[in-house]
């Protein structure tokens, strides 16, 4: 038993047939099932939680389309060791062009890293496959996003997990010697978090420690794991469903002006071990959201807080985070601006644009000023009061209404002001 590989290692599938769960990427007829019978894989970003196959997936891919594999893991890795790859993919004569390379949790490469691909990918001398739990739209730069397919996998169901389970206890070759029973599943799977392989290296564990009941079996039960678990992973489990309703909970409880449950929320979160940048973007996001000119100040903090946090890092970091929780949650709250933006977009998408009026044109050039443009503009630090009365929405939106100031005293002072300006306008 001494010197055998991890369970989660013995039970790596050796054939998309033995691959489990992201059925809509890899199951019949399914996107990236087509690329690779079509022999047209494209570069691409596998984005997924930890423990759903994003390594297992891309070694799969290039095992059936027979190319030339290189592998690297971004924590380990630098720019000197990407050239080397691509270097290596460029003699591989008549493979040259196919080799395909994976870089394990890509987003720990810093720009210059990530710019180092962008050639060799664009060219067709590898193709990429880049595997990262964070959120690539944050964490890989545009430039490389752009020349790749990203692809989301998604977390592994109790189903699918306790298959895996059932699996390897019946055909792995050291587990399957032994009469286990699993009694009781709860407890493992609240300890591997949703984690494949922290399912099978946590099975593995308990089995090893466990004594034979009277007929000679091995029984999994709750106790048995927590016993041999003692820090079972939390039910927070970043980019998995609890990380979707946590931060969900997260930003409804500032809106609803509970900072109890919010900083609870922030506490799950901490605990779980989320991007301090990532519930920091979404502070960003609810002040403006959330808040807006009810109390523009909670942008300026949100923003303050964000940049903080890129500073201060884990763990004091939480401090910054709960100061401006709480700011927002006991602010006073305001959608108007999220609405206005929103129906001003969707009025664009059904009726189209309208043409700028001719005195609020730019005329840079002598031909633009004979055609009109710019001519009888109001400019209103010239007029009395600051103030020149001048429409400019497009002919035929005049009097359309995108912006209604919220219900709170900084909004409705601004209507008064604009009621006082604009007669009939704004009243509403």
């Amino acid at each position: 038993m001494q010197g055998k590989a991890p369970l989660a290692e013995r039970m790596r599938p050796q054939s998309l047939d033995d691959y489990v769960g992201q059925a809509h990427l890899v199951g019949e007829g399914a996107v990236l099932r087509r690329a690779m019978k079509a022999g047209s894989l494209p570069s691409m970003i596998l984005w997924g939680p930890p423990g759903v196959g994003k390594t297992t997936l891309a070694k799969l891919i290039a095992a059936d389309s027979d190319r030339p594999f290189h592998s690297l893991s971004a924590i380990h890795s630098g720019v000197k060791d990407v050239r080397a790859v691509l270097d290596s993919a460029k003699r591989d004569g008549m493979f040259a062009g196919r080799a395909l390379l994976f870089i394990d949790e890509i987003h720990r490469f810093s720009k210059s890293q990530q710019d180092s691909l962008l050639g060799a990918v664009e060219a067709g001398t590898v193709t990429l496959i880049g595997a990262t739990t964070e959120n690539p739209s944050f964490e890989v730069i545009p430039a490389l996003r752009s020349r790749c397919q990203t692809y989301v996998l998604e977390a592994l169901s109790s189903e699918v997990l306790m298959g895996l389970v059932h699996r390897a206890l019946s055909e792995d070759e050291y587990l399957s010697k032994k009469d286990v029973q699993v009694a009781e599943q709860e407890a493992l799977l609240r300890a591997s978090g949703g984690d494949a392989r922290r399912l099978l290296n946590t099975l593995e564990l308990v089995v090893e420690g466990l004594e034979p009941n009277e007929e000679g079996q091995l029984v999994v039960t709750n106790e048995a794991v927590l016993e041999r678990v003692q820090n079972p992973h939390l039910g927070y489990d970043k980019g998995g469903e609890a990380h979707y309703d946590v931060i969900s909970a997260f930003i409804k409880s500032i809106r609803a002006s509970d900072p109890n449950a919010a900083v609870y929320y922030l506490a799950r979160m901490v605990e779980g071990g989320e991007d301090p940048k990532f519930i920091a973007r979404r502070l960003l996001i609810a002040a403006s959201e959330d808040i807006g000119n009810a109390n523009p100040t909670a942008l300026v903090l949100a923003n303050n807080t964000f940049q903080a946090v890129e500073r201060i890092g884990w763990p004091e970091s939480r401090i910054v985070l709960a100061q401006c929780t709480v700011y927002l949650a006991t602010s006073a709250k305001s959608n108007a601006s999220y609405k206005a933006i929103g129906q001003a977009q969707a009025w664009i998408r059904e009726k189209g644009e309208a043409p700028v009026p001719l005195a609020l044109r730019n005329a840079p050039t002598g031909l633009m000023k004979d055609l009109g443009y710019g001519k009888n503009y109001a400019y209103d630090h010239d007029a009395q009061g600051g103030f020149s009365g001048q429409e400019c929405m497009p002919q035929g939106l005049e009097g359309t209404t995108f912006y209604q100031p919220g219900d709170n005293p900084r909004e409705q002072a601004a209507l008064e002001w604009l009621k006082a300006r604009w007669a009939g306008k704004y009243d509403y």
